[in-house]
């Protein structure tokens, strides 16, 4: 029994082992040529913001196991100290004209 489950399990790795080698042995042509956008992007330095961040590595990463199945892998951490930000509102009076609109037809239906 332990050696059909061996030669049944050796049999799948070859069948993948030749699948994966036909499929990486795969001919592509290109039919159509590719067209990036054109992009124009002005800025001076002094339109950019910048700001002041402290950022600290507090964990190494690692690359996932990889058998038949995939284990998850573990991205680094980090923390991240921005600039301090304070926000806070006033109350502006602010003067507009006085906008009076006359349309089509208002002179049959006054409402005053």
């Amino acid at each position: 029994m332990k050696q059909k489950a061996a030669t049944q399990r050796l049999a799948l790795g070859f069948s993948i082992g030749i699948a994966m080698l036909g499929l990486s042995a795969c001919d592509v042509d290109q039919t159509k040529e590719g067209e990036l956008p054109e992009v124009d992007v002005r800025a001076d330095a002094g339109q950019i913001p910048k700001y002041e961040v402290d950022v600290t590595k507090t964990q190494e990463g690692k690359m996932p196991t990889a058998d038949i199945d995939v284990k998850g892998g573990q991205m680094p951490a980090y923390e991240v100290h921005g600039p301090d930000v304070e926000i806070g509102t006033k109350e502006v009076t602010i003067t507009v004209p006085d906008v009076d609109v006359e349309l089509p037809g208002d002179d049959e239906n006054p409402k005053d």
